[in-house]
């Protein structure tokens, strides 16, 4: 496969620049990943596509406002520090972006508010040491990170909007967007059309803006990202296959959690298993998924990892020429824009293991 493989034209003014002004307002399109079926609908429509036993499963990241604007000690030159992990403490891992490159010692300075230390180099991160807890640096002084597409700084709103309402574990640097969707009378009527809930983790890192430059997919590589799959999340997996429900995956995030402990943990067989670790699980079309029957997801960008996640998921053809019909409709794209319900193509999931 090529990159080139998927690409689709998007015209900048179907960039969504803000978020719609309730939650659930935005659009919903329905891609039947049999046949290619697309029906056009509303995310408040999105409690009539579930069946009684259905579980939804959500990544609870909660995002931390982590853009930093600094001056380096001494030279004065601005820096600006993007988180990419907290590591505990005062110790985390951020990028640098500055005129001229920082090295091991460099001290940058936020105003007098707060200061870190430039401590080593990973790749393209730094490790930094601030003069306190890392954490309360960034929810104090940070802003939210909104992608570089949005094209235009953060504004006080984003920081209620570009975070979802069940948000409650802090690492992530970008929202899981699926997930924005969805208020509170979204969730009820979720659950009064008789789904149940369940949570995993993913810290989504700064990588996930990071495109593809190989022309080759296969020889892309994804990176790291900490996540979590706990036991009750499980549990709620097999009490549904049990009852014969689908297993919903709100965002790419939460299908990279779940298949990642399905394949990565114990002896890689399929079976979901409790894990926590990191994961730079890569799908693209040819893999199967061995937990998810069915997706809620955004609109992705062209040749994103993401994109190629949900061709494997529903093929390619069907996928393109959804975005094709997206864009012929002036569906609103990206982070603060619409959103698809994917049901698979059957070549798309692996073989069930029976459930004790």
């Amino acid at each position: 496969m090529r990159r080139s493989d998927f690409h689709f034209d998007l015209p900048d003014t179907l960039i969504a620049r803000h978020p719609t002004p309730e939650r659930s307002a935005s659009r919903l399109l329905h891609l039947d990943g049999r046949t290619g079926a697309l029906v056009d609908r509303q995310f408040r429509d999105l409690s009539a596509l579930l069946r009684p036993d259905d579980l939804l499963v959500f990544n609870d990241t909660r995002v931390v406002p982590a853009r930093l604007f600094g001056h380096k000690a001494g030279s004065g030159g601005k820096v600006e520090v993007m988180l990419e992990r907290l590591l505990g403490g005062r110790r985390a891992i951020v990028q640098l972006r500055a005129s001229k490159p920082s090295r091991p010692g460099t001290v940058i300075d936020f105003d007098g508010a707060a200061a870190l230390t430039v401590t080593g180099r990973e790749d393209d991160f730094w490790t930094v040491e601030f003069d306190r807890d890392a954490h309360e640096v960034f929810e104090r002084l940070g802003q939210m990170p909104l992608p570089p597409y949005v094209g235009r700084p953060a504004e006080d709103a984003d920081r209620e909007r570009y975070q979802t309402v069940y948000a409650r574990e802090p690492g992530a640097v970008a929202a899981p967007t699926a997930g924005l969707h969805f208020d509170a009378a979204t969730l009820e009527a979720c659950r009064a059309a008789g789904a149940s809930f369940a949570y995993v983790t993913l810290h989504v890192g700064a990588g996930t803006f990071q495109p593809v430059r190989v022309d080759d997919v296969a020889q892309h590589q994804m990176h790291a990202e900490v996540y979590e799959v706990p036991a009750a999340t499980c549990e709620a997996v097999a009490a549904t296959r049990r009852r014969g429900g689908r297993v919903i995956a709100v965002g790419t995030t939460a299908v990279r959690s779940l298949e990642s402990a399905a394949v990565g943990a114990g002896g890689g067989d399929g079976e979901l298993r409790p894990t926590t670790g990191e994961t730079r699980l890569f799908l693209t079309p040819g893999r199967r998924f061995h937990v998810v029957d069915a997706l809620v997801t955004n609109f992705h960008l062209p040749e994103s990892t993401l994109l190629m996640l949900v061709s494997a998921f529903a093929t390619r053809e069907h996928v393109l020429r959804a975005y094709a019909h997206a864009v012929e409709q002036r569906y609103r794209f990206f982070s603060y824009g619409d959103a698809m319900f994917v049901e698979p193509s059957p070549e798309a999931l692996a073989p069930r293991n029976p459930v004790r």
